[in-house]
């Protein structure tokens, strides 16, 4: 059996908020907002990801944190520049997708690693 997954696709994307949220809405009727916040401690970069499994960074500090750009990078992405100077994660559909349906359950398993390390979001 073969499974065919379609790509979905941005059909708008603003920065809302001041900078403090990302709307975004899909050609599949989703659509929804993402926090500066979520999206600059989930960074797909190298900085917050590393380059393979357990080289992950926890980020914190980033409550105040404000998207201030988002530039097309081809037909399949967008980098977002962040106030605090961070700007190399190049953001999928898809992921934004994933961010936006799984973003509560993602920010709440933030919150816990950070108690865990002891750290805060301010």
């Amino acid at each position: 059996m073969i499974c065919i997954v379609s790509e979905i696709w941005p059909v708008e994307i603003k920065i809302r908020n001041a900078g403090g949220s990302l709307f975004i809405a899909f050609d599949n009727a989703a659509a929804g907002e993402i926090s500066a916040e979520l999206l600059r401690v989930e960074s797909p970069s190298a900085e917050v990801k590393g380059h393979g499994p357990g080289q992950e960074q926890l980020v914190w500090g980033k409550k105040q944190v404000r998207i201030t750009r988002a530039e097309p990078v081809g037909n399949y992405a967008v980098r977002l520049i962040f106030n605090d100077g961070h700007s190399t994660g190049i953001f999928t559909w898809t992921y934004l997708h994933k961010l936006m349906v799984e973003g509560s359950a993602i920010f709440s398993s933030y919150e816990k690693k950070l108690a865990a390390a002891h750290l805060g979001r301010d």
